[in-house]
């Protein structure tokens, strides 16, 4: 139990150990040494916009510069495009390190011939504090219940809102941000049900959380509905599912499952 606490403790804690940490939920916020950089500190928007790409890049391994390129200003010609990289790479060196003598290698930027990368070991980013967290949670689900549901809380309280909200009109940033939103969801759907019998408040709680994100997300309803029906309270629960009744049929002109129908259903014979 002592190395499972030692373990979650760390993916905690490296929010504070690491050099550079990133927020890309809810909005952009980037702190190097534990300093945070304002938005005046970019002075051009392609700097932010490659460092974000960067980001959202990061378990690719090394890209190609040409493909960096195409990929966030695939409008430009060739020649706009390379002056937009090597101004975007200057800022970004800027605001990392800004006292980084000229000709020494970056500590946070890998390149490799005409291949660029970030230097992840020296990065807390949001989004993977995340995964780790889940993934945690996910092993420990059937040996250490407690700890994992721990582990999802975490994650789930690090989930400030859709990531890069000021990227949404870019192609590179969407299967990101559809894959953590699906992926957050899922945990809060599943710490709810654990909730349902011990916390039924807090499983509501946590399925208007799931709401907020995704309002056509049925299971959320479902759980609302067996959550209510445990605190005994009846109409709470009908129009949890009235609520999913109209949400499905204004989002996609469907009924609700028949799980859901069923649970519904009994609701009436209790």
């Amino acid at each position: 139990m002592a190395t499972i606490h030692k373990n979650l403790r760390s993916i905690i804690e490296a929010q504070e150990t690491c050099p550079v940490r990133v927020q890309t939920l809810g909005g952009f916020q980037l702190w190097v040494e534990n300093q945070p950089i304002n938005s005046k500190e970019w002075r051009r928007d392609i700097a932010l916009q490659l460092f974000q790409f960067l980001i959202t890049a990061r378990h690719r391994r090394g890209l190609h510069k040409e493909t960096i390129m195409d990929r966030v200003w695939e409008k430009a010609d060739t020649k706009t495009g390379e002056q937009n990289f090597k101004a975007a790479l200057h800022g970004i060196n800027k605001v990392l390190e800004p006292n980084r003598q000229s000709r020494t290698e970056s500590k946070y930027i890998i390149r490799q011939g005409q291949t660029y990368q970030l230097n992840l070991a020296a990065f807390w980013i949001d989004i993977d504090a995340i995964e780790e967290l889940i993934a945690y949670g996910n092993n420990l689900l059937n040996k250490e219940p407690k700890m994992a549901l721990q582990a999802y809380r975490q994650a789930i309280e690090l989930y400030q809102g859709i990531y890069l909200p000021n990227r949404v009109y870019q192609d590179w940033s969407c299967e990101q941000r559809e894959r953590i939103q699906m992926l957050v969801l899922g945990t809060i759907i599943l710490l709810s049900e654990r909730l349902v019998n011990e916390n039924p408040l807090e499983s509501i709680r946590l399925t208007e959380q799931a709401l907020i994100i995704d309002s056509a997300w049925e299971d959320a309803y479902k759980i609302q509905m067996q959550a209510y029906l445990k605190k005994g309270n009846r109409p709470m629960a009908i129009k949890a599912y009235q609520r999913c009744v109209e949400v499905l049929d204004k989002e996609f002109g469907l009924e609700p499952l028949p799980d859901t129908k069923k649970l519904y259903q009994s609701i009436g014979s209790r």
